[in-house]
């Protein structure tokens, strides 16, 4: 599906998805990854899936410093177990869980709003 939004010129959006990938400002991503406003983060986050996630990974993102963490955990809906995600809480980091193709409208509507946010996406 593709994604329409007015976004402000610089911002790095979601413009599209489907199927194993999603597309950042046009161009497409097959892993997993972490999208901010300002840069798109591939490498240091790199779970093959849901089952792969570990307290590491969440470790990871609330290093980012952002208000709110959007985990897009792929076709379908699934909840981490609260354990791994004990450090955003800590680091007082909002999470919202949802399936990817939500995170990924709810996070272009957060950067339209000017928002501090991250979009931490599993692909498979």
């Amino acid at each position: 599906m593709k994604l329409q939004l007015a976004s402000q010129p610089g911002l790095l959006v979601f413009t599209g998805y489907g199927a194993g990938y999603v597309a950042i400002s046009q161009q497409r991503y097959e892993r997993s990854l972490v999208l901010m406003p300002d840069r798109v983060i591939e490498d240091a986050w790199q779970p093959d899936g849901f089952n792969d996630l570990t307290a590491r990974h969440f470790e990871f993102l609330a290093t980012l410093a952002t208000e709110i963490v959007l985990l897009g955990t792929g076709d379908t809906l699934r909840f981490p177990p609260p354990a791994l995600t004990d450090c955003l809480r800590t680091a007082r980091i909002g999470l919202e869980i949802m399936d990817t193709r939500a995170a990924c409208r709810t996070y272009n509507i957060l950067v339209a709003e000017s928002r501090s946010v991250a979009a931490a996406i599993l692909l498979s």
